[in-house]
């Protein structure tokens, strides 16, 4: 039986990913900051079988607690790791506090790159594969989102450079490049003073629901896949920035008006 281990485990697309993979039959690791959430969500999962979900509470930008998760996983095997576990901002650039661009990229640069790299060893033993789930704003520009933006190009750059040193070793990465979601990452995006934003955010394309996602992103495992663009619209949109970028400015302005005074 295959292994997998998942952060933000407890809602969202990284819910609906354990659920998906484990009516596939693989063995789950789950790991949130929100200890009650995880609990409950592992012991959904488990039934009577227990031996196929263990879960862990612990925020993953803590070094101390990221360093007792991986002493605590020294003997499993793993054949896949899911860094899903992301936080994102709505505010403008000018406004936003200092403070809250290092959060976003802590929590998803920083962290998905510590555990990633402490995780190795076991990647490497059973020729597994790292999923990171990225962000079609890693590819282009979102007004409003800079420091979301900014992590996200970071984690994609990263891991495009870890594959080619790791591909003679068997271990393979997939980049996931998912446009807007319907997850608590919006619902919990921070403000320009850290704290939660009050306005609704603005959108582009289908925003999709995190079930649909996560069926994408496992057919892409099974698949050997190293890159998912999962929404035509986003893909095209990226392409827009790139072949025309100034129309694309004018594009997004008019389309995120409404957060640009936040």
């Amino acid at each position: 039986m295959k292994t997998m281990l998942i952060t933000g485990a407890a809602s969202g697309l990284g819910w609906a990913l354990a659920r998906a993979a484990w009516a596939r039959g693989w063995r789950l690791i789950l790991v949130d900051r929100d200890g009650e959430a995880l609990a409950d969500k592992a012991a959904r999962l488990a039934g009577v079988d227990t031996r196929r979900v263990r879960h862990f509470a612990l925020d993953l930008t803590d070094d101390t607690a990221r360093n007792e998760l991986v002493a605590a996983l020294r003997d499993e095997p793993l054949d896949a790791l899911i860094n899903n576990a992301g936080i994102t901002h709505r505010s403008s650039v000018a406004r936003t506090e200092l403070a809250v661009f290092r959060r976003v990229m802590a929590v998803d640069w920083d962290a998905p790159v510590a555990l990633t790299l402490a995780l190795l060893p076991a990647l490497r033993a059973r020729r597994g594969t790292v999923i990171n789930i990225g962000s079609m704003a890693g590819w282009m520009p979102v007004l409003g989102r800079a420091g979301y933006c900014s992590a996200k190009a970071a984690l994609a750059q990263f891991f495009e450079v870890l594959r080619g040193e790791l591909a003679h070793e068997g271990v393979g990465v997939l980049m996931v490049y998912p446009s807007f979601l319907a997850t608590p990452i919006e619902r919990n995006a921070l403000g320009f003073d850290g704290r939660p934003a009050a306005h609704a955010r603005s959108s582009v394309g289908r925003v999709r629901d995190a079930d649909w996602m996560a069926e994408r992103v496992l057919d892409a495992l099974a698949a050997g896949r190293r890159r998912l663009f999962p929404d035509r619209f986003t893909l095209f949109a990226s392409l827009l920035w790139r072949l025309a970028p100034d129309l694309y400015h004018r594009l997004m302005r008019r389309r995120f008006a409404g957060e640009l005074d936040h």
